[in-house]
C-alpha cells in the first residue's frame, strides 16, 4: 500500500527533473540570467525544494509572489537574489528589506510604504518598478510612469531602483499583435526611465512561454515558472516532451474498495452514471478536497490495474469511482496514478487539464498542503 500514514494520496516530486528542466531553460536563454519562479508553493511542488533544485540547475534568481512565502524561502535557501511582488499596505516590508528580498513595485503607495520601511531599518530597499505594458493587471500605467519613476529616483536615500519589468498577456499565442505592442511599450518605459536617470541592473519581460516561443524579449533576465516543473505553457503548440521538459509531479492515490456490481448500477451523487454490464467498480481515495477537480467528473483519466480508466459519475470530496470492467485484477490497497510523466501510459497533468476544461497550472497548484509530498532525487 502506498498510503502515507494511512492517507491514501501523495504527490511524488522528482527534483532531478526540476534541475534538468532548469538546465534546459538556461541553455535556451543563450546567456541571459534566469529566475526560478516558485510562487504558489512552487506551483504546488514545494517552494523550498524546488528553489534549491532550480538553483542547482543554473538559475541565479528566485521569484516568489507573496512576501510571506518569500521570507520562508529566504530562510531556507540563504543568500542569492530574490524578487517578491504581491503585497498589501499591511505587509511587513521591513522584514523583506532586512532579508535582502527585492520588491516589485506597481503603484506610488507601494513606493512610499517601502521607502518608509527602509528608512526605519536604516537600509535601502532594492525595487523593480513594474510597468503595465498592456495586460491591465499589476503595473504602473503609461500615463503615470514618468511621475512614478521620478518619485522612485527622488527617494534614493531609501530606494535603489535596480529593475524594470512587465508581464506578457499572450506570450502563449505566437504572432498575437499584443506581443509586439507590449515589447514596444516596455522599450519605451525603459528608455524613458533611463533618460530621467534610472540605471537598471535588470530589465525583464519574458516568462516561460516567451522563452519557449522565441519571442525575442529576453532583455537581462527571464522568469520561467510552469516550464521548470516540466509542463508546457503552450500545450496546443508543443508538448513537454517536444520542448525537452519532464513533468516533475506524479500524483498517486490508493484503492480503498473494489467490488463487483450488476448492470444498471448507479454510481455516485445524482446517479448520473450507470453501469451497462456486470462489472467491477474501484473506489479511489482522492477527491476535490485533495485538489482533484470536480469539473472532471465523468472524464478525469486514471491509471489502474495496468490500464487507463476514467472517473465514473460525479467526483466527490475525498473519493471517486472508476469502472474497471469484469474480472479486473486489483484489490484494496493497490496504487492508482492520476497523473505523471506519461512514460508508462499513465495520464499527465495536461490530460487532466483538458478533462476539467482548465490549464495544467491549475491542476498542479491545486494540490493542497495536506496531501503529502515525497521528494526523490535532488
Amino acid at each position: 500500500m502506498n498510503a502515507v500514514n494511512g492517507f491514501p494520496t501523495r504527490a511524488i516530486i522528482d527534483l532531478n527533473a526540476i534541475r534538468s528542466n532548469m538546465a534546459t531553460l538556461v541553455q535556451r536563454s543563450h546567456g541571459t540570467a534566469v529566475m526560478a519562479v516558485v510562487k504558489a508553493n512552487g506551483y504546488g511542488h514545494g517552494a523550498v525544494p524546488c528553489a534549491l533544485a532550480a538553483l542547482a540547475g543554473g538559475a541565479t534568481w528566485v521569484g516568489v509572489a507573496q512576501v510571506t512565502e518569500a521570507l520562508r524561502v529566504r530562510a531556507a535557501i540563504g543568500g542569492g537574489r530574490m524578487l517578491s511582488w504581491i503585497y498589501t499596505p499591511e505587509t511587513a516590508f521591513a522584514q523583506a528589506i532586512e532579508a535582502q528580498i527585492d520588491l516589485g513595485v506597481s503603484a506610488p503607495w507601494a513606493l512610499e510604504a517601502i521607502a518608509a520601511a527602509a528608512r526605519h531599518t536604516a537600509s535601502r530597499a532594492r525595487i523593480h518598478l513594474k510597468t503595465d505594458t498592456g495586460m491591465g493587471r499589476a503595473g504602473v500605467p503609461p500615463a503615470s510612469w514618468i511621475r512614478t519613476v521620478d518619485m522612485a529616483l527622488a527617494a534614493e536615500d531609501a530606494l535603489e531602483l535596480v529593475g524594470c519589468w512587465s508581464h506578457f498577456a499572450c506570450a502563449d499565442q505566437p504572432g498575437h499583435p499584443s506581443i509586439q505592442a507590449q515589447k514596444d511599450a516596455f522599450a519605451w518605459a525603459v528608455e524613458t526611465a533611463e533618460a530621467r536617470g534610472a540605471c537598471f541592473e535588470v530589465r525583464h519581460l519574458a516568462n516561460s512561454a516567451a522563452l519557449l516561443t522565441d519571442a525575442g524579449a529576453n532583455w537581462d533576465l527571464i522568469r520561467p515558472g510552469l516550464a521548470m516543473y516540466g509542463l508546457s505553457p503552450i500545450p496546443d503548440l508543443a508538448s513537454a516532451a517536444d520542448l525537452g521538459l519532464r513533468p516533475a509531479m506524479r500524483l498517486e492515490s490508493t484503492l480503498t474498495l473494489v467490488k463487483n456490481v450488476s448492470a444498471g448500477q448507479g454510481v455516485s451523487y445524482g446517479l448520473t452514471y450507470r453501469t451497462s454490464r456486470d462489472t467491477m467498480l474501484a473506489i479511489v481515495g482522492a477527491g476535490y478536497g485533495d485538489g482533484v477537480p470536480r469539473s472532471a467528473s465523468g472524464a478525469g483519466p486514471v491509471w489502474v490495474a495496468g490500464r487507463r480508466g476514467r472517473v465514473a459519475g460525479r467526483l466527490c470530496m475525498d473519493q471517486f469511482v472508476s469502472e474497471l470492467g469484469p474480472g479486473a485484477a486489483c484489490q484494496a490497497g493497490d496504487r492508482v496514478v492520476l497523473f505523471g510523466t506519461g512514460d508508462d501510459g499513465e495520464p499527465t497533468a495536461e490530460d487532466w487539464a483538458r478533462a476539467a476544461g482548465t490549464i495544467a497550472y491549475e491542476i498542479v497548484t491545486g494540490i493542497p498542503a495536506h496531501v503529502p509530498r515525497e521528494y526523490v532525487g535532488g
